[in-house]
């Protein structure tokens, strides 16, 4: 995957890495073009050829862990009892899962590496409109108004680059071991897919409480017992 620079992107990733009064935020977008460098090659033949998959073969996802109805991309069969119409699982093609992998490699490079990631680990979206609500929710949530000020703008720099009408929207939804952000209060990974343009936007963010207001609380407190110690053995002298 190439790094591809945009300056309104990486003005907003600037604007989403702020602080509230009760946890830091730390966002970010970037954009990469489905292009192959030498370590995606490796990735690639792991991911298909090793593993006796072609590019085109389709492997399970996960279904979206915040909404429960279907997805656009979801595909129905026959149950095997009874014959009737039942919902089976969003899928994946290898090549597009690639994609997905590679982007999480260049994007957390080098802190982490998630060549071994799994299909299972990825959702597919149900809109452009409900991540967008998703998204709002939760930044209004933590930084309120200092979103509001730039959220059209986020969005509308992802357009630009993206066209997000013509994209298929993916999360990263690992579990705690595989997880970068395994200590945060939440976080979200989104990647805005347009085949066409052969592009992903990224859209990863996180919470985290801020360490030195709950150091600051941990002194009070431990002030406190000192404090509240010392009273006792005063109270003690004084009856000796």
């Amino acid at each position: 995957m190439k790094f591809l620079e945009n300056p309104q992107l990486e003005a907003i990733s600037k604007s989403l890495s702020t602080e509230s009064a009760d946890c830091k935020i730390d966002g970010r977008l970037e954009s990469y073009s489905c292009k192959m460098v030498t370590n995606d090659k490796r990735l690639f033949r792991m991911l298909s050829t090793d593993s006796g998959l072609s590019p085109n073969d389709l492997q399970a996802l996960s279904p979206p862990q915040t909404v429960l109805g279907c997805s656009p991309g979801r595909h129905f069969g026959k149950g095997q009892n009874d014959g009737e119409e039942e919902v089976l699982c969003d899928t994946i093609s290898t090549k597009t899962l690639f994609y997905l992998i590679s982007t999480l490699n260049a994007s957390f490079y080098p802190d982490y590496d998630f060549s071994l990631a799994k299909s299972e680990e990825f959702s597919c979206e149900p809109s452009i409109q409900w991540v967008m609500n998703a998204v709002d929710c939760q930044l209004l949530t933590v930084i309120g108004d200092a979103y509001n000020s730039f959220k059209t703008q986020l969005w509308s720099a992802i357009d630009e680059e993206i066209c997000l009408k013509h994209c298929d929207i993916y999360s990263y939804n690992p579990d705690l071991t595989s997880d970068p952000y395994g200590e945060s209060i939440w976080s979200f990974n989104y990647f805005f897919y347009n085949k066409k343009l052969k592009r992903i936007v990224f859209f990863t963010c996180s919470a985290s409480r801020c360490c030195q207001k709950f150091q600051i609380s941990d002194e009070i407190e431990r002030l406190a017992l000192i404090l509240a110690a010392a009273s006792w053995i005063h109270r003690i002298n004084f009856f000796i």
